[in-house]
């Protein structure tokens, strides 16, 4: 990391902390594709997470701090604070609070999963967000709009369809479903709910005394729906992390089907930022869902 970098990035801290913060280690870490990732420890053991990309990635950072500011605000479950987000001359960073992680328990999963309920329930008049975000390295696009499936169709299912069509792909059935979207809301009435939006294995921890905490979100008020949805896609969620949640907040009749149409968002997303066999699982799922419909 340039020296001029964190000279800035060390004065955020100073400021934030209401005190000169003089580093000691900074350790490298692993785990994520788009950013560079750093803990940064200071004396009195004070410790701090550090995300730090292209200077054109400062809205998406600012993106990212308001959801988990957001999320914060609403008390129902953890997430990293927000320290600072801002620019160097090189780069924009974040810079967040570091929450040393420690291991799983199914009391954890299941709280986990009540927090999550709870979070679900912080309900907005609109679909969609404050401002564009990004999943993964992916814009997401997040516009009000008071119906959820037109939401859900032209926000995130055609725009991923479009983004493959540059790339001269074009799946079997796309128009079909994206027309037929109304049959697979006939026992869910969608509520704009606050959603982790990025919530796979990867984006959920538990603290060294055990309490869960989320990061990494990709925010929105949408339906709650597509947060289980994909806990579902990769796993790392154990069924007492499931019973939690159905506790608090019981999914509707026809879930197992939405969670196929939710899960092609991402599959359509990881298809057009990785490629490889994720066409195949995307085409497979639109199959499946065709097969549905009347």
């Amino acid at each position: 990391m340039p020296v001029d970098d964190l000279s800035i990035i060390c004065d955020s801290i100073s400021e934030h902390l209401g005190q000169p913060f003089k580093l000691t280690h900074q350790h490298s870490l692993s785990g994520g594709c788009i950013n560079q990732c750093f803990q940064l420890e200071g004396e009195n053991s004070a410790s701090f997470f550090l995300k730090q990309n292209r200077r054109s990635f400062f809205p998406f950072f600012e993106a990212e701090a308001l959801a988990l500011r957001e999320i914060l605000d609403t008390d129902t479950i953890r997430v990293p604070k927000v320290i600072s987000v801002g620019e160097t001359e090189n780069s924009s960073f974040l810079i967040l609070e570091f929450i040393s992680e420690g291991s799983p328990s199914q009391e954890g999963q299941k709280k986990l999963g009540v927090e999550l309920a709870k979070l679900h329930k912080i309900e907005k008049s609109y679909f969609g967000w404050k401002c564009d975000n990004c999943i993964g390295a992916t814009p997401q696009l997040n516009p009000s709009n008071q119906d959820w499936i037109s939401f859900y169709r032209d926000s995130r299912l055609l725009y991923q369809f479009n983004l493959a069509h540059q790339k001269n792909v074009f799946f079997e059935g796309e128009t079909t479903l994206s027309n037929n979207l109304e049959f697979f809301f006939d026992s869910h009435l969608p509520v704009p709910s606050l959603v982790h939006g990025d919530l796979w294995g990867g984006n959920a921890g538990f603290s060294k005394q055990g309490t869960p905490f989320i990061f990494d979100p990709a925010s929105y008020y949408g339906d709650r729906e597509t947060d289980l949805a994909f806990t579902y896609m990769f796993g790392g969620f154990s069924p007492s992390f499931y019973e939690g949640y159905e506790e608090i907040f019981p999914l509707d009749q026809g879930f197992s089907s939405r969670k196929i149409l939710y899960n092609l968002y991402h599959e359509l997303n990881h298809f057009n930022l990785f490629g490889g066999g994720y066409a195949k699982s995307a085409q497979s799922s639109i199959h499946q869902l065709i097969q549905k419909l009347p």
